[in-house]
């Protein structure tokens, strides 16, 4: 009997867990073999090569960001290979399973639903002839036309599960792409917009088979490891042995991802990680969603963000980690004030990245099933996101939308961290205003529909803080240059900026660094290195003692950018010392 398993991902260097646990797991008693693509790949291209290895029987890996996708794969196959068995398994068809089996019976021959392993071995068994279908737990199948629901399978003991990671044919892939791995499966806490809070209590695989685990993956060249627990951090001393573990272990250049819960973190942890991690081996991911304590109630979210501000503040000071924050924006009577004040409130904390995402209803949420209540429109098909809500229309909705398109380019990004920094500060009322006024600005003229070059992100900010007449445009400038010379590997030989001085002047520039030796000295170029490896710019203030201080001197400086080694090298010199 021929196997594959499939699953569409969302970008190339995605892997898929789920479906090398079902593998393992029917090894080897089956032979199975692994199918990924992505939701780029054309759906005729899919179908094409899954038929080509002749399968039996081909599962497919359920998610919100694939399912549409997957089932016109699927539906193709089966027009094309009637006999060919067709499964559905995974979260986005774990839930109001009736209702999937009536939509895809034609298609779809079973459903697997909840914890897949077992299930999926014992369906094989009986699809080889070898048990009776009847026996199989956790399945849906279309039985005298109407769907009949297998009781759900019991939870597995984590220690039967074998290993996901030994099949040869991902070894050449460990270096290029992310690989997930778990430590545990459920959550403590009950957000009532995540599929986790219906999972009750946490179960651990064993520790050292972990650690074994890691130790193979670096050993064959993983460089992104990326743990998909909930909370890694529910267990303090779980979670330290695994810090000094991977800390006194790591191969250098590896990066360890974690999803964090901020406000359960105690400091001595993350004094340990701010004296002995290396720079860059961790990336911490903290779900904050609002700062809304009457929102947070409603979705049953405990969270003191006094004690996560403790959290990420000390974990910032540190230098160590990088951290992610997200907001979920449409959750229950949060509304657009509110919003900007969960956006201020986290913004405020400067994360190196923060992501607005938008309520999904998930198929088994209790926010699902309140929808009503709360006067929820949401999209009919996945990804299920919310339209509007009974306090926050969708006008509403897509005002903050303009702020999640301009965020993720010019913060997430980091393009111009001095120049946020001050328009977020000096110029705008709030984080949340500039983003939005500016988003708005770009949505009007259709950038969010057209590609942009780097030049022309700043081209962009340019034209906007010009249209809104901001006082201090010619500072902002100044800052805007500087943020782009610094992204520069080498002398740019077209900048974002309309030339300003003449070729003659441009010499003279030139010519008054040449004439200066202390300075040519401190630049540390010859005269010939001058001309090919530096740009020189006026700048209206002294920027170098704003960087330092945060003054503000009027004073005009000159500028010299060298980028002889490939790394931008700033020096400053007062303009009035060379004419």
């Amino acid at each position: 009997m021929k196997v594959v398993l499939s699953s569409l991902n969302a970008k190339y260097i995605h892997t898929n867990l789920a479906i090398r646990y079902l593998k393992a797991y029917a090894a080897p008693t089956y032979e199975v073999e692994l199918a990924e693509y992505t939701m780029k790949d054309p759906v005729m291209s899919i179908v094409a090569d899954i038929m080509l290895k002749k399968p039996d029987v081909v599962g497919f890996s359920c998610y919100i960001w694939n399912i549409e996708e997957t089932i016109l794969v699927g539906e193709m196959i089966k027009k094309v290979s009637p006999s060919t068995k067709i499964i559905f398994g995974g979260p986005e068809v774990t839930y109001d399973v009736e209702e999937w089996m009536t939509r895809l019976h034609t298609y779809v021959d079973f459903i697997v639903f909840g914890e897949g392993e077992k299930t999926f071995l014992h369906l094989l068994e009986a699809l080889d002839g070898h048990r009776s279908i009847a026996e199989v737990k956790g399945i849906v199948r279309w039985q005298n036309d109407q769907p009949r629901i297998h009781f759900p399978q019991e939870k597995i003991d984590l220690k039967d599960i074998p290993s996901p990671f030994r099949f040869e044919g991902d070894f050449s892939q460990y270096p290029s792409r992310i690989t997930y791995i778990e430590t545990s499966r459920g959550c403590p806490f009950q957000c009532q917009f995540c599929l986790s809070s219906i999972e009750v209590g946490v179960r651990y695989f064993d520790r050292e088979a972990i650690k074994e685990e890691i130790r193979f993956l670096m050993s064959h060249g993983a460089k992104t490891i990326k743990f998909v627990d909930r909370t890694f951090n529910i267990s303090r001393r779980y979670a330290m042995d695994m810090f000094q573990f991977l800390i006194d272990e790591h191969v250098p250049g590896t990066v360890f991802q974690f999803e964090i819960t901020g406000d359960i973190m105690r400091p001595e942890v993350i004094e340990f990680l701010n004296e002995r991690a290396p720079v860059g081996l961790f990336r911490f991911e903290i779900g904050v969603q609002s700062t809304n304590d009457a929102t947070n109630e409603l979705v049953k979210r405990k969270q003191n963000f006094e004690k996560l501000t403790r959290t990420v503040q000390m974990v910032k000071s540190g230098g160590k980690i990088v951290q992610h924050l997200d907001l979920i924006a449409g959750l229950p009577d949060e509304d657009a004030a509110s919003f900007r004040n969960t956006f201020n409130d986290v913004f405020a904390l400067r994360p190196e990245e923060l992501q607005l995402g938008f309520l999904k209803l998930l198929r088994g949420t209790g926010l699902r099933i309140q929808a009503e209540q709360y006067e929820y429109e949401y999209m009919s098909r996945a990804p299920y996101e919310m339209l509007q809500n009974r306090v926050l229309s969708f006008e509403d909705v897509i005002r903050i939308k303009q702020v999640e398109d301009v965020l993720e380019k010019y913060w997430n990004d980091h393009r111009m961290d001095r120049t946020v920094e001050y328009l977020v500060d000096h110029v705008f009322s709030s984080p949340y205003d500039f983003f939005q006024e500016f988003g708005s600005y770009w949505d009007v003229r259709g950038w969010s529909r057209i590609g942009h070059q780097l030049e022309d992100l700043f081209r962009r900010l340019y034209a906007f803080l010009s249209a809104k007449g901001i006082e201090d445009l010619a500072f902002v400038e100044g800052l805007m240059k500087m943020d782009y010379l610094f992204l520069q590997k080498h002398r740019p030989r077209k900048p974002w900026w309309e030339k300003e001085r003449s070729k003659d002047e441009q010499k003279a520039l030139t010519s008054s660094v040449i004439g200066n030796p202390q300075l040519l000295n401190a630049v540390g170029l010859t005269e010939k290195e001058l001309f090919k490896h530096t740009i020189i710019e006026v700048l209206p203030d002294d920027y170098d003692t704003y960087a330092k201080t945060g003054a503000r001197v009027r004073q005009p400086q000159l500028l010299i950018v060298n980028y002889k080694d490939r790394l931008p090298r700033f020096h400053f010199s007062p303009l009035k010392a060379h004419f």
